[in-house]
């Protein structure tokens, strides 16, 4: 079962299951370091969450900052649109990668599940993780709190969650985008599809954890992410995906796109007749 539904099972003997067993401490001290592993989980994930990945790349390789271009966002979006399909995908691949390691770490503390407790332990910290991750991201400490969308870390989180929902979300997410060419309308929907589907696939870890109640946190936080993106598409002012080549790159604190073609020599400016002032001061020094 753990198997199926996620990378539960990937540590047998979780460090907090070490300590236990080695000191064997009271009850009271037993619940301290419970609610300490919880709150470690919470607090390095919401650290990797904050290292935001479209932000990194645009200083390492274009020695730019991507909030200062297309919509302003630091997401995988706005850098394909940006800098092109490589740097796109280094960048999906980096935020998921925050979430897969932020669920990694609750599976290293608590370990694979013995009993009823601990596979309630092991599934809240796990989403507690991933939920925080994807925070982290939309409002990272390391960037004044300006981050992304979250869409990326939410999908591969939820991939190493539950994959089988993880598969059912991307047959969702990808010909919706592919028909209306709305990467946000796709993460949206996609993002309110998953506590629904939740739900109705994993009923075991919605009935001995707190799974549905993260989930529908995550789904609220993306979706909030994404308001001014659901207002332009309202207002039909949205930009659109374009395939198959690389977008004008436009600035965000303009919002004007440099429309000259490359390779063309812009129109030269006309030369405005010379004052009678200016003759004057070309004659005395003549």
């Amino acid at each position: 079962m753990f198997l199926v539904w996620g990378i539960y099972n990937l540590f047998e003997n979780g460090l907090l299951r070490v300590l236990l067993s080695t000191f064997q401490p009271n009850e009271n001290i037993t619940a301290l370091w419970i609610g300490l592993a919880f709150a470690f989980c919470i607090i390095a994930s919401y650290l990797l969450g904050s290292v935001n990945c479209a932000l990194v790349i645009s200083r390492l390789f274009y020695h730019d900052d991507i909030r200062d271009h297309g919509s302003g966002n630091a997401g995988t979006t706005n850098i394909l649109r940006s800098y092109g399909k490589k740097a796109a995908i280094l960048t999906f691949l980096g935020d998921g990668l925050k979430g897969i390691l932020s669920i990694l770490i609750a599976c290293l503390i608590f370990g694979h599940p013995t009993s009823e407790y601990y596979y309630i332990y092991l599934v809240t910290a796990c989403y507690l993780s991933a939920f925080f991750c994807i925070f982290g991201h939309v409002f990272p400490c390391f960037s004044r709190f300006r981050g992304g969308k979250g869409f990326a870390t939410m999908a591969v989180s939820i991939l190493c969650l539950n994959p089988f929902i993880g598969l059912i979300l991307a047959v969702i997410f990808f010909p919706l985008v592919l028909m209306t060419r709305y990467v946000s309308l796709g993460s949206v929907v996609t993002a309110l599809f998953y506590p629904i589907l939740l739900s109705s696939f994993d009923s075991i870890t919605v009935h001995y954890g707190i799974s549905s109640l993260i989930a529908i946190l995550i789904a609220a936080l993306v979706t909030w992410a994404h308001r001014g993106n659901l207002k332009r598409i309202f207002d039909r002012t949205e930009r659109k995906l374009s395939f198959g080549h690389k977008e004008p790159v436009t600035s965000a604190a303009e919002g004007t796109v440099d429309a000259t073609p490359e390779g063309t020599a812009s129109e030269p400016k006309k030369k405005q007749p010379m004052s009678r002032k200016k003759q004057k001061r070309l004659k005395k020094r003549k």
